[in-house]
C-alpha cells in the first residue's frame, strides 16, 4: 500500500495541491460502497485521489471549431496532405491536400500524431522513424455489471500495470493497453487477445466475471511516442512533447498527451514565431492559449438555472445533455428541435443522443458520413455497437437532405456503417451483445 501512497503523492504535487483536492486512503467498506462489485476476498483498502474526465472527441472538434468559429481559422477534414509545397528557396510554403487543392501558408506545422513521420518525409526525403506507436485499446460494458459511481483504478498483477473502470451514463469502459503496434496507422484493431486481457484484468477483482458477451463496444487508439533506444517497453516511453524544425522550416510536434495540448500548442506557435524571423516576430505576440475559453464556453448559466428546461420547452434531462455536450451552443440545436419536433427523438435507442445532434453535427461540425456523426461527434458507435449500426438508416435520412444524398447513396452510407462494425465486431472475436439484441426487441 505504501508504494501506491508514495506515487499518488506524486500525483498530488503535479495536479492535487492546485485544486486542493489531496489524496486519502479509504477503508475497505467505503471502497465497496463506490465499487459494490469487488471482490471482498482480495480488497483490504483503498485510495481516493482526484483526477478530470473528458469526451476527447468532443473537446477536440471544439478546439478546431474554436479556431474556426471565433478566430477565422479555415478548417478542412477528410484532406489527406500529399506533398509539403515549397518556394524558391526552398522554404516551406504550404502543402498539396488529395484532392490537388495546394494551400498556401507562411509557416507549416506538422502535428500529425502517429502520422508525423510520413508528412516529415514529404518535407525532408526520408523516414526518420522517431515515432514508436503504441496501441491502446478500450472496451465498454454495461454499467450494471460493474455498478461503479466513480472511476477506479485496478492493479493488474501479471505485469505491474493499471487498468482504468470509468462509469459513462449507463455504460463503463474498461482500459486500456499498451503495446507496441507496427500495423496499419489508419486502422488499429481491438484484438481477442486485447479482449482478453482486459476482461482476465478486471475480472481478477470482481466477484461476478464479465463475460465477451457483456462487451457493447470496443476502440483502439494509437499513441505517438517519441522513439527511444532505451527503453523496451513503451509503457516506460515518456509522454512528453518534443517540438523541432526542419531545414524548409517545417514546425513538427511530436509525442505528448491530451491533457498537455495546450501546452504543445504553445511550444508550437513560438516556435512557429521563431521561423517567421525577426521582420514579422516584432508584429506577434506568443501564444496565449492559456488565456483562451474553448467556443461555447460561455453563455451556460443561464441554461443551467432553475426552470431553465420548463423555459425553453424540454425536460431537464434533455437541457442537461446538451449543456453538458455543446455548452451556449446548446441554444441552437434547442431551436432546431422547436423548429423540427421529430429532431428531439432518440438517435440511437438505449442511447442519449437525439437526431438533432446528427443534422448539427452536419450543419456545424463538418460530419459528412454516417461514420463521422456515429463514432466521432457522439460515442454511439462505442457504447452501443450493435444498436448504432441498427440505426445507421435512420441516421442517414437525418442527414440526406442537409448533405444532398441520393436514396442510393444514404443506403450506402448505411451499409458502409455496417460493415465497419462488423469488421471491428470480427477483429476482436466477438459476437452480437445480448444487450443489443434485447434493446431490438
Amino acid at each position: 500500500m505504501r508504494v501506491y501512497s508514495n506515487a499518488l503523492w506524486v500525483y498530488d504535487l503535479t495536479g492535487g495541491l492546485r485544486i486542493g483536492k489531496l489524496h486519502k486512503r479509504v477503508s475497505r467498506e467505503e471502497a465497496l460502497a463506490h465499487v459494490p462489485t469487488l471482490d471482498t476476498r482480495r480488497l483490504v483498502a483503498g485510495f481516493l485521489y482526484y483526477d478530470a474526465q473528458t469526451d476527447d472527441a468532443r473537446l477536440t472538434l471544439t478546439i478546431a471549431r474554436t479556431a474556426a468559429v471565433d478566430y477565422g481559422v479555415a478548417a478542412l477534414n477528410h484532406a489527406g496532405v500529399t506533398a509539403v509545397l515549397k518556394d524558391a528557396e526552398g522554404r516551406a510554403s504550404g502543402a498539396r491536400l488529395d484532392n490537388g487543392i495546394e494551400v498556401r501558408a507562411r509557416a507549416v506545422v506538422n502535428a500529425a500524431g502517429v502520422w508525423s513521420d510520413d508528412v516529415r518525409a514529404l518535407d525532408e526525403g526520408r523516414h526518420p522513424q522517431t515515432i514508436r506507436p503504441a496501441k491502446g485499446i478500450h472496451l465498454t460494458v454495461p454499467w450494471s455489471k460493474v455498478r461503479c459511481d466513480i472511476a477506479a483504478v485496478i492493479p493488474v498483477r501479471k505485469d505491474g500495470r493499471s487498468i482504468f473502470v470509468v462509469p459513462w451514463g449507463d455504460r463503463v469502459y474498461i482500459g486500456t493497453t499498451d503495446t507496441d503496434y507496427d500495423g496499419p496507422l489508419d486502422n488499429p484493431a481491438c484484438t481477442p487477445d486485447d479482449v482478453a486481457y482486459l476482461l482476465d484484468a478486471v475480472n481478477a477483482s470482481l466477484l461476478e466475471p464479465l463475460k465477451e458477451d457483456d462487451v457493447l463496444g470496443t476502440w483502439a487508439g494509437l499513441r505517438p511516442l517519441v522513439r527511444d533506444a532505451k527503453s523496451e517497453k513503451t509503457a516506460d516511453l515518456s509522454r512528453r512533447h518534443e517540438v523541432g524544425r526542419s531545414a524548409s522550416g517545417v514546425v513538427t510536434v511530436t509525442g505528448g498527451k491530451l491533457t498537455t495540448y495546450r501546452k504543445m500548442a504553445a511550444d508550437s506557435v513560438d516556435e512557429v514565431i521563431g521561423e517567421l524571423g525577426d521582420g514579422r516576430r516584432s508584429r506577434l505576440k506568443r501564444s496565449r492559449t492559456k488565456h483562451l475559453a474553448l467556443h461555447g464556453a460561455h453563455g451556460t448559466d443561464e441554461l443551467r438555472a432553475p426552470g431553465a428546461a420548463a423555459r425553453m420547452g424540454t425536460s431537464d434531462a434533455v437541457l442537461e445533455h446538451l449543456v453538458g455536450r455543446y455548452g451556449g451552443d446548446a441554444r441552437t440545436l434547442l431551436a432546431m428541435m422547436a423548429a423540427q419536433p421529430a429532431l428531439a427523438e432518440p438517435l440511437v435507442p438505449t442511447l442519449p443522443y437525439l437526431k438533432v445532434e446528427a443534422l448539427y453535427a452536419a450543419r456545424y461540425e463538418m460530419a459528412t458520413t454516417v461514420d463521422d456523426v456515429l463514432a466521432r461527434r457522439t460515442r454511439a458507435r462505442l457504447l452501443a455497437r450493435d444498436a448504432s449500426a441498427d440505426a445507421a438508416l435512420d441516421v442517414a435520412r437525418v442527414l440526406a437532405p442537409e448533405l444532398g444524398w441520393s436514396e442510393a447513396e444514404v443506403e450506402s452510407q448505411a451499409a458502409s456503417y455496417r460493415a465497419a462494425v462488423a469488421d471491428e465486431r470480427a477483429a476482436g472475436g466477438l459476437h452480437e451483445t445480448g444487450f443489443d439484441q434485447m434493446v431490438r426487441a
